[in-house]
């Protein structure tokens, strides 16, 4: 199978979006700034999907 850069830089960027989310959620945490923690961390849950999604349509081409 055969990857587009498009494909390949897109998960790429939700990658480094989802570890961006991560190390907010741990630093909030640390501060005790608990909505911002649920903000993040909630991000971080939505971005999954997206990242399914993405690699499903690729896999499709």
């Amino acid at each position: 199978m055969k990857r587009s850069y498009r494909g390949v830089i897109l998960l790429s960027v939700v990658l480094f979006l989802n570890i961006v989310c991560t190390q907010y959620v741990v630093n909030h945490y640390f501060h005790e700034k608990y909505e911002l923690v649920l903000v993040f961390a909630l991000l971080n849950v939505l971005l999954f999907p997206l990242a399914l999604w993405i690699y499903k349509k690729e896999v499709r081409r």
